[in-house]
């Protein structure tokens, strides 16, 4: 598997933090009680911020997370905080580190979790310090662990986690059963996938990385990373003796009777993303619809039956995709059968980078695998319920394990996939993946896919690898959201036509 890019920044999974852990401390001498106290000092630097007045509640599990949050309730009550500790296992149980800074623990000793005392302290607390499960953990809480994380969410006070929210896996995102809902999260040394990634990713709050002294040159073999403003720097930028040829042409298929709007959708974004010439392929009974609403872009009749497309359309649109460099299929599309039957065998034969959209990723619902015989790039844009469909799932199912269901319908179908959602996730067939920052509510609303499979054609059109124009295209649309609702005041009201209006502005580093 070929490293992250440069515009990735590495998220490092349990495992890949335990091996720098070890690495820290065995290699570079670095004793494991000082990684521990730079930890605990970086997360009262935190809640300082996050609450600098109030009685403060550290709870506690046995391991070295437990151990993280002693160090905090010494330097809290060091500083004069008022600082109660509740543990859930005694002295002997902890973990060696945990049990050295118990020892350190100036003032009253822990509180038992289950005793009156603990509960009290754990309920009238300003701030509450969830050190309970660290990054090692997987799998679901039970036992006291998982009584201490509800009575965390149902006290009145603010959640600070430590590293990870408690019941939530690192690596993954998934929560399999109760979960702290942090107001905060602090992570140590480098992020966490499951950090980013839903349903973990609601369970943080907001998210810092503090670093704890761990030295350059750690080895890392991440393949999951973070989009960052970095990737605005692939993007393809018109020259001199740029025409509208070499700087793309995107064909985009699709349309039935009451869904034009998608493909003229995609086709503008397709030109706002750079693409400096697109063909709109729709219904011939339909075309006089599109040509009044795209001015700029080519069209073209396909034979259909009611609106519909058939498969007697497949030569025509191979003639299209002469010139090509991007096709767009299924925006629109609709889910007759004999269109179905059309987006089959246009995508197993189309000789051109593609991108599977909407009713074009229903269409192959069964018919995944089909796609990994494909000679051109392929990516594929489902939300969690078309990605249900391809892969024979159920919503809940894919929504529970976002990251392994991307993967899994990556592997199956060669192509990479964009899971999409405030966590999109862009996954390719070996492995590595790229997660977008989120954050832009302004994409909650219709049209926003067929603005993104129209923005992410034009970068492969312009001969960017897929991987590289899927995670570009996702950042510049999340910028485009965000751009939108700066330009309109709020996020409610934007609609997708504001989104393809910004996409210019949001190219901007």
């Amino acid at each position: 598997m070929s490293a992250l890019p440069d515009w990735c920044e590495p998220l490092l999974s349990a495992p890949e933090m335990r091996a720098v852990d070890r690495w820290a401390i065995e290699q570079q001498g670095i004793p494991s009680l000082e990684l521990m106290e730079r930890a605990g000092a970086g997360v009262v630097r935190a809640l300082e911020d996050l609450s600098p007045d109030g009685a403060v509640t550290v709870v506690c599990g046995k391991g070295n997370n437990g151990g993280d949050g002693l160090v905090v309730a010494r330097l809290l009550r060091e500083a004069a905080r008022e600082v109660s500790v509740v543990c859930l296992a005694p002295a002997d149980d902890l973990s060696p580190d945990a049990r050295a800074n118990l020892e350190r623990l100036p003032g009253e000793p822990p509180l038992r979790f289950g005793e009156p005392a603990a509960r009290q302290a754990i309920e009238q607390a300003h701030t509450l310090v969830d050190a309970l499960l660290g990054t090692g953990f997987a799998g679901s809480p039970h036992g006291a662990v998982a009584e201490a994380i509800e009575a965390l969410n149902a006290a009145p006070g603010l959640v600070l986690s430590v590293d990870v929210p408690s019941g939530v896996d690192a690596s993954t995102g998934i929560v399999a059963g109760v979960a702290a809902e942090a107001r905060k999260t602090v992570s140590f040394h480098a992020g966490k996938p499951g950090l980013w990634i839903h349903p973990g990713k609601g369970c943080v709050g907001d998210t810092c990385t503090i670093e704890i002294g761990v030295p350059r040159g750690a080895p890392s073999h991440a393949d999951i990373g973070l989009i960052g403003e970095r990737v605005l720097g692939v993007l393809p930028r018109r020259g001199a003796s740029s025409t509208k040829f070499t700087s793309g042409h995107v064909v985009v298929v699709g349309g039935s009777r009451g869904l034009t709007g998608a493909p003229a959708m995609a086709s503008l974004a397709a030109m706002r993303a750079g693409a400096g010439y697109v063909t709109a392929c729709v219904p011939e009974s339909l075309l006089g619809i599109l040509d009044v609403q795209l001015m700029e872009t080519m069209t073209r009749g396909l034979p259909d039956e009611r609106g519909a497309l058939v498969p007697e359309g497949l030569s025509a649109m191979l003639e299209a995709l002469q010139r090509a460099g991007a096709l767009v299929l299924g925006p629109g599309l609709g889910r007759e059968q004999t269109s179905a039957c059309f987006a089959r065998e246009l995508a197993g034969v189309a000789p051109v980078a593609m991108v599977l959209d909407a009713d074009g990723l229903n269409a192959h619902a069964g018919h995944l695998s089909d796609l990994a015989r494909r000679q051109a790039p392929t990516v594929l844009t489902p939300h969690v319920g078309e990605l249900a469909r391809l892969l024979g799932s159920d919503s809940d199912s894919v929504q529970r394990e976002r990251l392994s269901s991307a993967r899994a319908a990556a592997e199956q179908s060669g192509a990479v996939v964009v899971l999409k959602g405030d966590d999109t996730l862009v996954v390719e067939p070996a492995g590595r993946v790229a997660i977008s920052p989120g954050d832009s509510p302004a994409l909650a609303t219709a049209g926003t896919g067929d603005v993104l499979s129209g923005t992410i054609a034009a970068l492969l059109s312009q001969n960017l690898d897929a991987f590289e124009a899927a995670a570009a295209g996702v950042y510049l649309h999340v910028r485009a959201g965000r751009e939108a609702a700066l330009r309109l005041g709020a996020a409610e009201g934007v609609i997708a036509g504001d989104v393809i209006a910004a996409l210019p502005a949001a190219r901007r580093p």
